[in-house]
Parts: C-alpha cells; sequence; structure tokens
C-alpha cells in the first residue's frame, strides 16, 4: 500500500515539474550576468564559467523544476518578473497540433487568479440556504458576496445590494463546463 501512495506522489511530482521544462530560465540568467559583470574579458569570463559550473547546474535544475514550472503555471517567471511565458510565445509553429483544442487550454491556468486585485476570499454557510464569500483585496477595500437560494434559483447580493438571479439549472451546467 505504501509503494503505492509513493509511486502516486512521485507520479504526480513528476507530471507537475515536467511541465516546466522550457521557460526563461532566469536563475541561470542570473548566473550569467554575474560571471559577465565581474570579469572585462572573455578568458577570464571563460574561466569563470569553469569555475561556476556547479553553480551553473544548480541554477539550470532549480530554473527546469521549480522556477519555469511557476512560469508554465502563472504565465509570469517569478526570477525575471516578464511575461507572457516562454511556452505562451506565438510563433509559427512547424508542427499544427490540434487546432480543434478547447480556447480554456490555450491560455494560462493560473493567470487570473496571479493577476487579479483580490487578496484573500473566505466562505461560511449562513444556514441551509444561504452561503456567503467574504472577499479583501490587495487595495484595503472589502466585498461580501451572499447566495440565497430561493427556490429553483439563487438570488445574488454584493454588499447586500441585489445584483441577479441564477437558475439552479444554469448554476449546474456551469459546473458541469467548468470541471
Amino acid at each position: 500500500m505504501k509503494k503505492r501512495v509513493y509511486q502516486a506522489v512521485a507520479l504526480s511530482i513528476l507530471a507537475t515539474t515536467l511541465t516546466g521544462c522550457i521557460g526563461q530560465m532566469g536563475t541561470s540568467q542570473l548566473v550569467t550576468k554575474a560571471n559577465l559583470s565581474a570579469v572585462d574579458n572573455r578568458y577570464g569570463r571563460a574561466g569563470l564559467f569553469v569555475l561556476l559550473s556547479p553553480v551553473y547546474g544548480i541554477a539550470a535544475t532549480a530554473d527546469l523544476f521549480i522556477f519555469n514550472t511557476v512560469e508554465f503555471w502563472t504565465g509570469k517567471n517569478p526570477i525575471t518578473g516578464k511575461s507572457p511565458a516562454v511556452a505562451d510565445t506565438p510563433v509559427n509553429a512547424i508542427f499544427k497540433v490540434n487546432s480543434q483544442l478547447d480556447s480554456s487550454l490555450t491560455t494560462v491556468p493560473l493567470a487570473s487568479v496571479q493577476n487579479s486585485d483580490i487578496e484573500a476570499a473566505q466562505f461560511r454557510q449562513l444556514d441551509d440556504h444561504t452561503l456567503e464569500m467574504h472577499v479583501a483585496y490587495r487595495n484595503g477595500e472589502q466585498a461580501t458576496l451572499r447566495g440565497e437560494r430561493n427556490g429553483e434559483k439563487v438570488d445574488f447580493y454584493l454588499d447586500d445590494a441585489f445584483i441577479t438571479a441564477v437558475g439552479i439549472d444554469e448554476l449546474a451546467q456551469y459546473a458541469r463546463n467548468q470541471a
């Protein structure tokens, strides 16, 4: 049983880290910049490169398995701060793969969360028919979104002001489309 758990964890880690193999290699760029800034001639830079080869190896490994993975999932490299992710750079590709791919799979998965103005959100259930979400924004503002089930629909209120009513079947369809 333990062996299967370890295999599942290893496979999950491998699957998520392999998404980041292509990226800006920000940590490696920093090491290269330090090398180029330390000495002003080609022989000194080449010698320093040889001496720093273990550092280059560590930096490249960190890029491949950590920072490029973050870049892939968020659309922005955490070291360089640049976006779009290399994987999203438009080019004239030689091979066109799956032109029928759903558009939701052609954008950065977590970009909307990362680029959001939301600092935190907390949910709580007030009763059997009411859910409330308290939202704190990065600029200090706060808001409360409340959904109240009313028969076959849900009434939504933002800071106690009615904003819309949505049918239960529409919400179920939306949930199915998001899964």
